[in-house]
């Protein structure tokens, strides 16, 4: 059964924060709260707690993961922005979007998809994913915890221990923080285009 912590989610515990970064670090694949809804997340380079991701959710190899990073700087490492879409970027960040830009060599192939060599990032709106982004001083692989058959993702941290506690090392209970997933934008269309409409205002690329 996987370890289960309660950080408070506006006030963030440092020696919780230290003991959720070191499971990440481990190799472990960690529930975590967003700005939007509960994710699941692991440290960029390690392939086998990517591979468990991918069977919890049964995800193929098509699947845009997302890069959570801590700042815009951070994104630039990772994703190719222009002067443009980098202004429009900040005006949007941190928030409940995922933007898909074309990933540049940092990226580890297997996060890619096949053909688009397109790459999800995003800059979450929470103390808790903030300080933990901080300790880790790296962007957190993740992806959105809904399982299969699922319409929404879960939201109660108990419920999701008696869904998956056995398949995950950590899960971190910040509270409740919704059901609507975070709006997708693919940024390599012109005009970007929205491919999922979640919590992030949609009007924004409508043109």
């Amino acid at each position: 059964m996987s370890d289960f912590i309660q950080i408070h989610p506006n006030n963030p515990q440092p020696r919780l924060i230290n003991r959720a970064a070191a499971v990440f670090r481990d190799g472990g694949v960690v529930v975590y709260p967003t700005d939007s809804c509960y994710a699941l997340g692991c440290s960029i380079g390690e392939k086998t707690a990517l591979d468990r991701i991918r069977q919890i959710r049964r995800l193929d190899d098509k699947h845009n993961f997302t890069l959570v990073c801590r700042d815009l700087s951070e994104i630039a490492t990772y994703a190719r922005i222009d002067n443009s879409a980098y202004r429009q970027l900040k005006s949007l960040t941190p928030g409940p979007f995922t933007f898909i830009y074309r990933a540049t060599k940092q990226v580890p192939r297997r996060l890619l998809h096949p053909k688009r060599r397109a790459i999800g990032i995003r800059v979450p709106d929470t103390p808790i994913v903030r300080d933990l982004l901080t300790e880790l001083a790296e962007p957190i692989l993740s992806t959105t915890l809904i399982l299969p058959g699922d319409e929404y993702p879960l939201d109660d941290t108990y419920e999701i221990r008696e869904s998956i506690g056995h398949c995950v090392d950590l899960i971190i209970d910040g509270g409740q923080c919704g059901t609507r997933p975070t709006t997708v934008v693919d940024m390599t269309h012109e005009p970007p285009l929205v491919v999922r409409a979640g919590k992030g205002e949609t009007s924004l690329f409508e043109f």
